[in-house]
Protein backbone atom coordinates (compact mmCIF):
# COMPACT_ATOMS: atom_id res chain seq x y z
CA UNK A 1 0.00 0.00 0.00
CA UNK A 2 1.38 3.40 -1.09
CA UNK A 3 1.58 6.32 1.34
CA UNK A 4 -0.71 9.37 0.28
CA UNK A 5 1.84 12.06 -1.43
CA UNK A 6 2.23 15.18 0.98
CA UNK A 7 1.71 18.04 -1.06
CA UNK A 8 1.52 21.58 0.27
CA UNK A 9 -1.77 23.08 -1.03
CA UNK A 10 -2.40 26.73 -1.16
CA UNK A 11 -4.97 27.49 -4.03
CA UNK A 12 -5.33 31.09 -3.30
CA UNK A 13 -6.51 31.46 -6.85
CA UNK A 14 -9.82 29.85 -6.08
CA UNK A 15 -10.04 31.25 -3.25
CA UNK A 16 -9.66 34.79 -4.32
CA UNK A 17 -11.26 34.39 -7.84
CA UNK A 18 -13.93 31.81 -7.76
CA UNK A 19 -16.37 33.11 -10.21
CA UNK A 20 -13.63 32.59 -12.67
CA UNK A 21 -13.51 28.42 -12.72
CA UNK A 22 -15.86 25.68 -11.52
CA UNK A 23 -15.23 22.13 -9.70
CA UNK A 24 -14.51 19.56 -11.61
CA UNK A 25 -12.48 16.07 -11.28
CA UNK A 26 -10.61 14.02 -13.81
CA UNK A 27 -11.56 11.45 -15.65
CA UNK A 28 -8.93 8.23 -15.32
CA UNK A 29 -7.64 6.62 -18.41
CA UNK A 30 -7.95 2.87 -19.18
CA UNK A 31 -4.49 1.64 -18.64
CA UNK A 32 -2.60 4.49 -17.28
CA UNK A 33 0.98 3.97 -16.84
CA UNK A 34 4.13 6.60 -16.10
CA UNK A 35 6.34 7.49 -18.97
CA UNK A 36 9.17 9.72 -17.06
CA UNK A 37 9.26 12.73 -14.58
CA UNK A 38 11.26 15.36 -14.96
CA UNK A 39 13.90 15.67 -12.45
CA UNK A 40 14.29 19.04 -12.42
CA UNK A 41 10.39 20.00 -11.90
CA UNK A 42 10.53 17.38 -9.32
CA UNK A 43 12.94 19.22 -7.02
CA UNK A 44 11.15 22.12 -8.00
CA UNK A 45 8.36 21.03 -5.64
CA UNK A 46 10.53 19.77 -3.56
CA UNK A 47 9.49 16.17 -4.22
CA UNK A 48 12.42 13.15 -4.64
CA UNK A 49 12.11 10.17 -6.35
CA UNK A 50 11.40 8.22 -2.98
CA UNK A 51 7.95 10.16 -3.61
CA UNK A 52 7.38 8.69 -7.15
CA UNK A 53 8.20 5.06 -5.71
CA UNK A 54 6.51 4.94 -2.41
CA UNK A 55 3.31 7.00 -2.36
CA UNK A 56 0.54 7.50 -4.75
CA UNK A 57 1.92 9.84 -7.12
CA UNK A 58 1.44 7.73 -10.25
CA UNK A 59 -2.16 7.75 -9.30
CA UNK A 60 -1.92 11.10 -8.93
CA UNK A 61 -0.96 12.59 -12.17
CA UNK A 62 -2.32 9.90 -13.91
CA UNK A 63 -6.00 11.22 -12.62
CA UNK A 64 -6.96 7.85 -10.72
CA UNK A 65 -7.26 10.00 -7.66
CA UNK A 66 -7.45 13.50 -6.63
CA UNK A 67 -4.64 14.65 -4.12
CA UNK A 68 -5.65 15.39 -0.47
CA UNK A 69 -6.22 19.35 -0.57
CA UNK A 70 -6.23 20.27 -3.95
CA UNK A 71 -8.26 22.19 -5.73
CA UNK A 72 -9.53 20.69 -8.72
CA UNK A 73 -10.93 23.20 -11.45
CA UNK A 74 -10.84 24.14 -14.78
CA UNK A 75 -10.99 28.13 -15.65
CA UNK A 76 -12.95 30.30 -17.79
CA UNK A 77 -11.16 32.96 -20.56
CA UNK A 78 -12.14 34.61 -23.74
CA UNK A 79 -9.28 35.27 -26.52
CA UNK A 80 -8.22 36.28 -29.92
CA UNK A 81 -7.87 33.46 -32.22
CA UNK A 82 -5.70 33.86 -35.63
CA UNK A 83 -7.19 37.69 -35.17
CA UNK A 84 -11.57 36.86 -34.76
CA UNK A 85 -12.43 37.06 -31.00
CA UNK A 86 -14.65 34.12 -29.34
CA UNK A 87 -16.26 35.14 -26.35
CA UNK A 88 -15.85 32.02 -24.41
CA UNK A 89 -13.13 29.73 -24.41
CA UNK A 90 -11.48 28.00 -21.52
CA UNK A 91 -9.28 25.46 -20.21
CA UNK A 92 -11.04 22.58 -22.93
CA UNK A 93 -8.72 19.81 -21.39
CA UNK A 94 -6.78 20.97 -18.78
CA UNK A 95 -7.59 20.58 -15.34
CA UNK A 96 -5.96 22.16 -11.98
CA UNK A 97 -5.20 20.62 -8.94
CA UNK A 98 -4.75 23.82 -6.87
CA UNK A 99 -1.48 25.44 -6.36
CA UNK A 100 1.19 23.97 -4.01
CA UNK A 101 4.47 25.48 -2.43
CA UNK A 102 7.04 24.14 -3.65
CA UNK A 103 10.62 24.53 -3.04
CA UNK A 104 11.72 28.31 -1.28
CA UNK A 105 8.37 28.88 -0.98
CA UNK A 106 7.17 29.47 -4.70
CA UNK A 107 3.45 28.88 -5.63
CA UNK A 108 3.11 26.25 -8.24
CA UNK A 109 -0.25 25.79 -10.27
CA UNK A 110 -0.54 21.97 -11.55
CA UNK A 111 -2.36 21.26 -14.13
CA UNK A 112 -3.46 17.68 -15.74
CA UNK A 113 -3.47 17.87 -19.52
CA UNK A 114 -6.21 15.55 -21.39
CA UNK A 115 -7.63 14.02 -18.14
CA UNK A 116 -11.29 14.69 -19.39
CA UNK A 117 -14.20 16.99 -20.17
CA UNK A 118 -14.36 19.95 -18.49
CA UNK A 119 -17.37 22.73 -18.83
CA UNK A 120 -15.29 24.48 -21.43
CA UNK A 121 -14.42 21.75 -23.83
CA UNK A 122 -16.88 22.89 -26.27
CA UNK A 123 -17.92 19.48 -27.70
CA UNK A 124 -14.67 17.98 -27.29
CA UNK A 125 -13.92 14.95 -25.19
CA UNK A 126 -10.79 16.41 -22.64
CA UNK A 127 -8.16 14.15 -23.50
CA UNK A 128 -4.55 14.54 -25.40
CA UNK A 129 -3.12 12.55 -27.38
CA UNK A 130 0.48 10.84 -26.87
CA UNK A 131 1.81 12.08 -29.52
CA UNK A 132 1.14 15.89 -28.38
CA UNK A 133 1.99 15.51 -24.78
CA UNK A 134 5.21 14.01 -25.65
CA UNK A 135 6.04 16.95 -27.68
CA UNK A 136 4.85 19.48 -25.42
CA UNK A 137 6.07 17.49 -22.00
CA UNK A 138 9.66 17.50 -23.90
CA UNK A 139 9.63 21.34 -25.31
CA UNK A 140 8.89 22.79 -22.19
CA UNK A 141 11.41 21.64 -20.17
CA UNK A 142 13.98 22.21 -23.24
CA UNK A 143 12.69 25.52 -23.64
CA UNK A 144 13.31 26.27 -19.76
CA UNK A 145 17.10 24.64 -20.38
CA UNK A 146 17.21 27.19 -23.10
CA UNK A 147 16.80 29.93 -20.72
CA UNK A 148 13.76 30.69 -22.43
CA UNK A 149 10.50 31.70 -20.19
CA UNK A 150 7.53 28.59 -20.37
CA UNK A 151 5.12 26.68 -18.71
CA UNK A 152 7.18 23.35 -17.34
CA UNK A 153 6.58 19.59 -17.48
CA UNK A 154 6.38 17.81 -14.27
CA UNK A 155 4.87 14.30 -15.76
CA UNK A 156 3.84 12.33 -18.48
CA UNK A 157 1.05 9.38 -18.37
CA UNK A 158 0.21 6.97 -21.26
CA UNK A 159 -2.76 5.21 -21.47
CA UNK A 160 -4.71 2.34 -23.58
CA UNK A 161 -7.10 4.68 -24.17
CA UNK A 162 -8.08 5.13 -27.94
CA UNK A 163 -8.83 9.09 -28.57
CA UNK A 164 -9.95 10.31 -32.09
CA UNK A 165 -8.19 12.73 -33.60
CA UNK A 166 -7.30 12.93 -37.64
CA UNK A 167 -6.64 8.65 -36.88
CA UNK A 168 -7.57 6.81 -33.53
CA UNK A 169 -4.41 7.21 -31.06
CA UNK A 170 -3.78 6.27 -27.64
CA UNK A 171 -4.57 9.03 -24.75
CA UNK A 172 -2.19 10.98 -22.73
CA UNK A 173 -1.59 12.98 -19.52
CA UNK A 174 0.87 15.87 -19.13
CA UNK A 175 1.18 17.61 -15.32
CA UNK A 176 2.15 21.01 -16.37
CA UNK A 177 3.19 23.46 -14.26
CA UNK A 178 3.49 27.22 -13.69
CA UNK A 179 3.68 30.11 -11.62
CA UNK A 180 0.44 30.98 -12.75
CA UNK A 181 -2.06 29.93 -16.02
CA UNK A 182 -3.64 33.27 -16.31
CA UNK A 183 -3.27 34.44 -20.17
CA UNK A 184 -4.57 37.65 -21.98
CA UNK A 185 -7.70 36.14 -22.18
CA UNK A 186 -9.01 36.25 -19.05
CA UNK A 187 -8.83 39.74 -19.25
CA UNK A 188 -10.68 39.64 -22.04
CA UNK A 189 -13.45 37.69 -20.68
CA UNK A 190 -14.49 39.67 -18.21
CA UNK A 191 -13.79 43.05 -20.13
CA UNK A 192 -16.16 42.10 -23.05
CA UNK A 193 -18.93 40.39 -21.02
CA UNK A 194 -18.67 43.68 -19.26
CA UNK A 195 -17.83 42.51 -15.89
CA UNK A 196 -16.29 45.14 -14.42
CA UNK A 197 -16.06 43.85 -10.60
CA UNK A 198 -14.94 40.56 -11.94
CA UNK A 199 -12.07 42.34 -13.88
CA UNK A 200 -11.02 45.07 -10.81
CA UNK A 201 -11.02 41.67 -8.47
CA UNK A 202 -8.77 39.86 -11.33
CA UNK A 203 -6.52 42.86 -11.94
CA UNK A 204 -6.14 43.07 -7.78
CA UNK A 205 -5.27 39.56 -7.43
CA UNK A 206 -2.80 39.93 -10.43
CA UNK A 207 -0.91 42.87 -9.03
CA UNK A 208 -1.06 41.37 -4.94
CA UNK A 209 0.03 38.14 -6.41
CA UNK A 210 2.85 38.51 -9.44
CA UNK A 211 2.96 42.56 -10.04
CA UNK A 212 3.76 43.54 -6.26
CA UNK A 213 6.73 46.29 -6.90
CA UNK A 214 3.89 47.47 -9.31
CA UNK A 215 1.15 48.39 -6.74
CA UNK A 216 3.45 50.61 -4.80
CA UNK A 217 3.56 52.48 -7.40
CA UNK A 218 1.14 55.97 -8.53
CA UNK A 219 -0.65 54.34 -10.83
CA UNK A 220 -0.44 50.06 -10.36
CA UNK A 221 -2.25 49.43 -13.64
CA UNK A 222 -0.09 51.21 -15.81
CA UNK A 223 2.76 49.65 -13.58
CA UNK A 224 1.53 46.13 -14.40
CA UNK A 225 0.43 46.86 -18.58
CA UNK A 226 4.11 48.22 -18.45
CA UNK A 227 5.83 45.08 -16.74
CA UNK A 228 3.27 42.42 -19.26
CA UNK A 229 4.27 44.18 -22.02
CA UNK A 230 8.25 44.31 -21.22
CA UNK A 231 7.56 40.66 -19.93
CA UNK A 232 6.19 39.75 -23.97
CA UNK A 233 8.98 41.79 -25.54
CA UNK A 234 11.60 39.95 -23.89
CA UNK A 235 9.72 36.60 -24.52
CA UNK A 236 9.05 37.03 -28.36
CA UNK A 237 12.65 38.32 -28.68
CA UNK A 238 14.36 35.31 -27.16
CA UNK A 239 11.84 33.32 -29.43
CA UNK A 240 13.56 34.58 -32.80
CA UNK A 241 17.08 34.38 -31.21
CA UNK A 242 16.76 30.82 -30.50
CA UNK A 243 14.40 29.85 -33.88
CA UNK A 244 11.11 28.84 -32.04
CA UNK A 245 7.96 29.31 -33.77
CA UNK A 246 5.01 29.13 -31.70
CA UNK A 247 2.30 28.43 -34.47
CA UNK A 248 -0.80 29.76 -32.41
CA UNK A 249 -0.36 32.70 -30.76
CA UNK A 250 -3.37 33.70 -29.83
CA UNK A 251 -4.13 35.93 -27.55
CA UNK A 252 -5.83 32.80 -25.21
CA UNK A 253 -2.19 31.42 -25.32
CA UNK A 254 -0.55 34.54 -23.88
CA UNK A 255 0.94 34.60 -20.29
CA UNK A 256 0.93 37.48 -18.32
CA UNK A 257 3.80 36.30 -16.88
CA UNK A 258 5.42 36.76 -20.29
CA UNK A 259 6.00 32.53 -20.59
CA UNK A 260 5.71 30.39 -23.75
CA UNK A 261 2.71 27.94 -23.21
CA UNK A 262 0.13 26.03 -25.11
CA UNK A 263 2.48 23.81 -26.81
CA UNK A 264 0.78 22.76 -30.13
CA UNK A 265 1.90 23.23 -33.60
CA UNK A 266 5.29 25.03 -32.47
CA UNK A 267 8.78 24.08 -34.42
CA UNK A 268 12.34 25.00 -33.94
CA UNK A 269 14.40 26.35 -37.47
CA UNK A 270 15.93 23.77 -39.46
CA UNK A 271 17.01 25.97 -42.18
CA UNK A 272 16.79 29.23 -42.08
CA UNK A 273 13.46 30.82 -43.34
CA UNK A 274 12.41 34.30 -41.99
CA UNK A 275 8.62 33.08 -43.44
CA UNK A 276 8.84 29.51 -42.13
CA UNK A 277 5.23 28.62 -40.82
CA UNK A 278 4.99 25.07 -38.48
CA UNK A 279 1.14 25.11 -38.63
CA UNK A 280 -0.60 23.47 -41.43
CA UNK A 281 -3.56 25.25 -40.30
CA UNK A 282 -2.29 28.53 -40.76
CA UNK A 283 -3.19 29.13 -44.24
CA UNK A 284 -2.05 33.12 -44.41
CA UNK A 285 1.00 33.22 -42.41
CA UNK A 286 -0.53 35.17 -39.83
CA UNK A 287 1.86 33.15 -36.97
CA UNK A 288 4.60 32.44 -39.25
CA UNK A 289 8.48 32.84 -37.48
CA UNK A 290 8.90 36.58 -38.54
CA UNK A 291 5.59 37.84 -38.01
CA UNK A 292 5.68 36.50 -34.28
CA UNK A 293 7.14 40.47 -33.05
CA UNK A 294 4.45 42.01 -34.90
CA UNK A 295 1.79 39.86 -33.75
CA UNK A 296 2.83 40.06 -30.39
CA UNK A 297 2.24 43.34 -29.89
CA UNK A 298 -1.04 43.28 -32.06
CA UNK A 299 -2.03 40.62 -28.79
CA UNK A 300 -0.77 43.52 -26.17
CA UNK A 301 -2.88 46.22 -27.65
CA UNK A 302 -6.15 43.33 -27.55
CA UNK A 303 -4.67 43.30 -23.65
CA UNK A 304 -4.36 46.93 -23.36
CA UNK A 305 -8.12 47.23 -23.90
CA UNK A 306 -9.26 45.42 -21.30
CA UNK A 307 -7.22 48.03 -19.60
CA UNK A 308 -9.20 51.26 -20.57
CA UNK A 309 -11.53 51.54 -17.50
CA UNK A 310 -8.26 52.28 -15.58
CA UNK A 311 -5.96 53.75 -18.30
CA UNK A 312 -6.38 56.93 -20.78
CA UNK A 313 -5.78 56.48 -24.36
CA UNK A 314 -2.03 58.01 -23.90
CA UNK A 315 -1.07 56.04 -21.15
CA UNK A 316 -2.07 52.79 -22.73
CA UNK A 317 -0.20 53.98 -26.15
CA UNK A 318 2.89 54.75 -23.55
CA UNK A 319 2.63 51.38 -22.18
CA UNK A 320 2.54 49.84 -25.54
CA UNK A 321 5.38 51.84 -27.37
CA UNK A 322 7.72 50.05 -24.97
CA UNK A 323 7.33 47.17 -26.67
CA UNK A 324 9.97 47.47 -29.59
CA UNK A 325 12.71 49.31 -27.64
CA UNK A 326 12.78 46.49 -25.38
CA UNK A 327 12.21 43.77 -28.21
CA UNK A 328 15.20 45.25 -30.16
CA UNK A 329 17.12 45.76 -26.90
CA UNK A 330 16.81 42.05 -25.43
CA UNK A 331 17.15 40.67 -29.43
CA UNK A 332 20.16 42.45 -30.04
CA UNK A 333 21.84 41.55 -26.65
CA UNK A 334 21.87 38.18 -27.32
CA UNK A 335 22.53 38.56 -30.73
CA UNK A 336 25.90 40.16 -29.46
CA UNK A 337 26.42 37.22 -27.11
CA UNK A 338 25.92 34.56 -30.00
CA UNK A 339 27.98 36.73 -32.44
CA UNK A 340 31.15 36.45 -29.66
CA UNK A 341 31.49 40.32 -29.15
CA UNK A 342 32.45 41.96 -26.35
CA UNK A 343 30.51 45.01 -26.96
CA UNK A 344 28.14 46.36 -29.58
CA UNK A 345 29.36 48.47 -32.43
CA UNK A 346 27.43 50.47 -34.35
CA UNK A 347 28.54 48.70 -37.61
CA UNK A 348 27.74 45.31 -35.80
CA UNK A 349 23.99 45.28 -36.83
CA UNK A 350 24.99 45.51 -40.59
CA UNK A 351 27.65 42.62 -39.66
CA UNK A 352 24.65 40.81 -38.33
CA UNK A 353 22.18 41.27 -41.10
CA UNK A 354 24.74 40.04 -44.12
CA UNK A 355 24.83 36.81 -41.34
CA UNK A 356 21.64 36.33 -41.43
CA UNK A 357 20.86 36.86 -44.90
CA UNK A 358 24.00 34.65 -46.08
CA UNK A 359 22.11 31.97 -44.03
CA UNK A 360 18.53 32.45 -45.64
CA UNK A 361 20.15 32.41 -49.42
CA UNK A 362 22.16 29.09 -48.60
CA UNK A 363 19.66 26.94 -46.94
CA UNK A 364 21.83 26.76 -43.84
CA UNK A 365 20.69 25.60 -40.64
CA UNK A 366 20.21 28.23 -38.06
CA UNK A 367 20.98 25.82 -34.81
CA UNK A 368 24.08 24.82 -36.43
CA UNK A 369 25.44 27.75 -38.28
CA UNK A 370 25.36 29.64 -35.03
CA UNK A 371 27.02 27.19 -32.87
CA UNK A 372 29.88 26.79 -35.50
CA UNK A 373 30.90 30.38 -35.36
CA UNK A 374 32.76 28.59 -32.42
CA UNK A 375 35.30 27.28 -34.98
CA UNK A 376 36.29 30.42 -35.83
CA UNK A 377 39.88 31.40 -34.53
CA UNK A 378 41.78 34.93 -34.95
CA UNK A 379 44.75 32.67 -35.25
CA UNK A 380 45.68 31.83 -38.75
CA UNK A 381 46.98 28.74 -38.00
CA UNK A 382 43.74 27.94 -36.48
CA UNK A 383 41.56 29.46 -38.37
CA UNK A 384 42.89 26.96 -41.64
CA UNK A 385 42.67 23.98 -39.52
CA UNK A 386 39.32 24.89 -38.25
CA UNK A 387 37.60 26.93 -40.83
CA UNK A 388 37.26 24.22 -43.57
CA UNK A 389 34.61 21.94 -41.39
CA UNK A 390 32.86 25.05 -41.30
CA UNK A 391 32.32 26.43 -44.52
CA UNK A 392 31.73 22.68 -45.48
CA UNK A 393 29.25 22.48 -43.30
CA UNK A 394 27.07 25.72 -43.59
CA UNK A 395 27.88 25.94 -47.57
CA UNK A 396 26.72 22.44 -48.12
CA UNK A 397 24.30 23.84 -50.90
CA UNK A 398 25.88 27.08 -50.79
CA UNK A 399 25.30 29.15 -54.25
CA UNK A 400 27.81 31.63 -53.25
CA UNK A 401 30.89 30.51 -51.45
CA UNK A 402 32.44 33.61 -52.15
CA UNK A 403 29.86 35.39 -50.15
CA UNK A 404 30.45 33.44 -47.00
CA UNK A 405 34.52 33.32 -47.68
CA UNK A 406 34.17 37.54 -47.58
CA UNK A 407 31.83 37.74 -44.20
CA UNK A 408 34.25 35.26 -42.62
CA UNK A 409 37.16 37.63 -43.32
CA UNK A 410 34.92 40.62 -41.94
CA UNK A 411 33.96 38.55 -39.06
CA UNK A 412 37.52 38.18 -38.07
CA UNK A 413 38.28 41.93 -38.27
CA UNK A 414 35.41 42.31 -36.05
CA UNK A 415 36.85 39.68 -33.58
CA UNK A 416 40.30 41.81 -33.46
CA UNK A 417 38.30 44.30 -31.36
CA UNK A 418 37.07 42.29 -28.79
CA UNK A 419 38.15 42.44 -25.30
CA UNK A 420 38.34 38.62 -25.00
CA UNK A 421 40.95 36.17 -26.81
CA UNK A 422 39.30 32.80 -28.89
CA UNK A 423 39.35 30.82 -25.49
CA UNK A 424 37.63 33.38 -23.75
CA UNK A 425 35.35 34.49 -26.56
CA UNK A 426 34.44 30.77 -27.15
CA UNK A 427 33.46 29.63 -23.99
CA UNK A 428 31.17 32.80 -23.38
CA UNK A 429 29.68 32.07 -26.78
CA UNK A 430 28.77 28.39 -26.13
CA UNK A 431 26.55 29.45 -23.36
CA UNK A 432 24.29 31.22 -26.17
CA UNK A 433 24.61 29.09 -29.24
CA UNK A 434 22.97 25.91 -28.51
CA UNK A 435 23.96 22.61 -29.71
CA UNK A 436 20.93 20.43 -28.93
CA UNK A 437 17.20 21.81 -29.90
CA UNK A 438 14.18 19.76 -30.13
CA UNK A 439 13.90 19.73 -33.96
CA UNK A 440 10.77 18.22 -35.12
CA UNK A 441 11.88 15.30 -36.41
CA UNK A 442 13.61 14.27 -33.20
CA UNK A 443 10.21 14.78 -31.56
CA UNK A 444 9.13 12.74 -34.15
CA UNK A 445 11.13 9.60 -33.70
CA UNK A 446 10.61 9.56 -30.00
CA UNK A 447 6.64 9.54 -31.12
CA UNK A 448 6.80 6.56 -33.05
CA UNK A 449 8.70 4.35 -30.55
CA UNK A 450 6.29 5.48 -27.75
CA UNK A 451 3.78 4.05 -29.86
CA UNK A 452 5.11 1.07 -29.73
CA UNK A 453 5.79 0.88 -26.27
CA UNK A 454 9.63 1.84 -26.62
CA UNK A 455 10.12 5.35 -24.14
CA UNK A 456 13.87 4.87 -24.53
CA UNK A 457 14.24 7.83 -26.95
CA UNK A 458 11.85 10.02 -24.65
CA UNK A 459 14.19 9.63 -21.76
CA UNK A 460 17.06 10.20 -23.78
CA UNK A 461 15.95 13.43 -25.04
CA UNK A 462 15.11 14.56 -22.19
CA UNK A 463 18.97 13.89 -20.33
CA UNK A 464 20.24 16.22 -23.86
CA UNK A 465 17.90 18.63 -24.07
CA UNK A 466 18.44 19.45 -20.59
CA UNK A 467 21.91 20.84 -21.03
CA UNK A 468 21.76 22.34 -24.69
CA UNK A 469 24.74 24.38 -24.84
CA UNK A 470 27.10 21.31 -23.62
CA UNK A 471 28.96 19.27 -26.40
CA UNK A 472 27.92 15.80 -25.36
CA UNK A 473 29.84 14.46 -27.20
CA UNK A 474 28.35 10.61 -26.91
CA UNK A 475 24.88 12.35 -28.34
CA UNK A 476 26.81 14.06 -31.32
CA UNK A 477 24.28 12.88 -34.21
CA UNK A 478 21.64 14.88 -32.08
CA UNK A 479 22.99 17.53 -32.72
CA UNK A 480 22.62 16.71 -36.73
CA UNK A 481 20.37 18.99 -39.19
CA UNK A 482 16.99 17.56 -40.09
CA UNK A 483 17.27 15.17 -43.04
CA UNK A 484 14.93 16.31 -45.95
CA UNK A 485 12.00 14.82 -44.37
CA UNK A 486 11.79 16.16 -40.91
CA UNK A 487 11.87 19.44 -42.31
CA UNK A 488 8.54 18.59 -44.37
CA UNK A 489 6.51 17.52 -41.45
CA UNK A 490 3.27 18.45 -41.06
CA UNK A 491 1.87 20.26 -37.67
CA UNK A 492 -1.60 20.58 -36.57
CA UNK A 493 -3.26 21.95 -33.74
CA UNK A 494 -3.98 18.29 -32.20
CA UNK A 495 -0.20 18.38 -32.06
Amino acid sequence: MHKVLSLKFDNHLVKHLPFQSQKVAPVPLIGSHLVTVSPAMLAELGLTKDDINQTNFNDIVAGKVQAEGGAYHAQVYAGHQFGQFVSQLGDGRAISMGEVIGKNGQRWDLQLKGAGITPYSRMGDGRAVLRSSIREYLASEAMHALGIPTTRALSLVASDLDVHREQIEKGAVVTRVAQSFIRFGHFEYWFHHGKKAELNQLADYCLTEYFPVCRETENPHLAMLETIVKNTAELVAKWQVYGFTHGVMNTDNMSILGLTMDYGPFAFLDDYQPGFICNQSDHTGRYAFDQQPSIGLWNLNALAITFSDWLSTDEIREALSQYEPVFIKTYLELMQQKLGLSRWLETDQKLLGEWLAILQKQGVDYTNAFRLLNTVYLADERNEQCQPLFVLLVSDKAKDHQQLVNWLAKYRLRLQQNDWDDEERIALQNQYNAKYILRNYLAQQAIERAEQGDYSEIEALQNILANPFAEQPQWHKYASPSPEWGKTLEISCSS
